[in-house]
């Protein structure tokens, strides 16, 4: 089915439904890429309410939060999965921090680009090869650069149909969603990091920010984008 008439077909249902129609229609070829912020975590539990053994996976770019690796613990444990890890290179590791240092990324948006690529985009390509479904916890609300995002779209660099079932959720929808169903979140989120990645990168919010400010504060917004999600 082509792009427009997923996206007619899908305009008014609800994230559970997307999710049950893509999980059921392509089975282990279609993954949740989960960052283990809070929306990652809403689809986690509305995948595994639906399907127990739904394909869910995570980058472990090897400098994220201790209270990352505290979220994956306890939604294994909480879901009794084993969420799939990608790491990156050792290799291609060895090589950036011959190059540039263990925090280069902060002299220059090339640094900061290159470390994304081998910490994030290569392991993604991994993680998505076999894959023709890619879902994402993406909301509008999240940044400029998500604004006209759809909900279901096809993703050119990966080569996949990338599905955003929270594309138009709110904040509130989401918190609301993880009250009520006492879903494991990361505590960062507690302390003013409303959207979290790798520890040298992020940073807590001031009041009145926008809720992508924390992440890589030092560059513009448009950006502020590590290549995962850039058409």
């Amino acid at each position: 089915m082509e792009i427009k008439k997923l996206n007619e077909k899908f305009a008014n249902k609800k994230a559970d439904e997307i999710l049950e129609y893509f999980l059921k229609e392509y089975g282990r070829e279609a993954a949740i890429s989960s960052s283990l912020g809070a929306e990652d975590q809403v689809l986690t539990d509305i995948a595994l309410k639906i399907d127990k053994k739904a394909n869910i996976f995570t980058l472990d770019t090897g400098r994220l939060h201790p209270q990352t690796y505290d979220v994956m613990d306890a939604t294994n444990l909480k879901y009794g999965i084993k969420i799939k890890i990608f790491f990156p290179k050792n290799e291609e590791i060895e090589k950036l921090y011959k190059t540039q240092g263990v925090n280069g990324h902060f002299e220059s948006i090339e640094n900061r680009k290159r470390c994304c690529n081998i910490r994030k985009m290569e392991p993604l390509k991994r993680a998505l090869k076999p894959l023709k479904v890619w879902i994402t916890g993406l909301r509008a609300a999240q940044s400029v650069t998500r604004v006209d995002t759809p909900i279901i779209e096809w993703d050119e660099n990966f080569e996949v149909i990338k599905v955003n079932p929270l594309i138009n959720w709110s904040e509130d929808d989401v918190w609301n969603y993880i009250k009520t169903n006492s879903v494991p979140y990361n505590k960062l989120h507690d302390e003013g990091y409303p959207s979290i990645g790798c520890a040298p990168c992020t940073r807590a919010i001031k009041k009145g920010e926008d809720i992508r400010a924390g992440r890589w504060w030092w560059e513009n917004p448009e950006h502020k984008e590590c290549g995962l999600h850039v058409k």
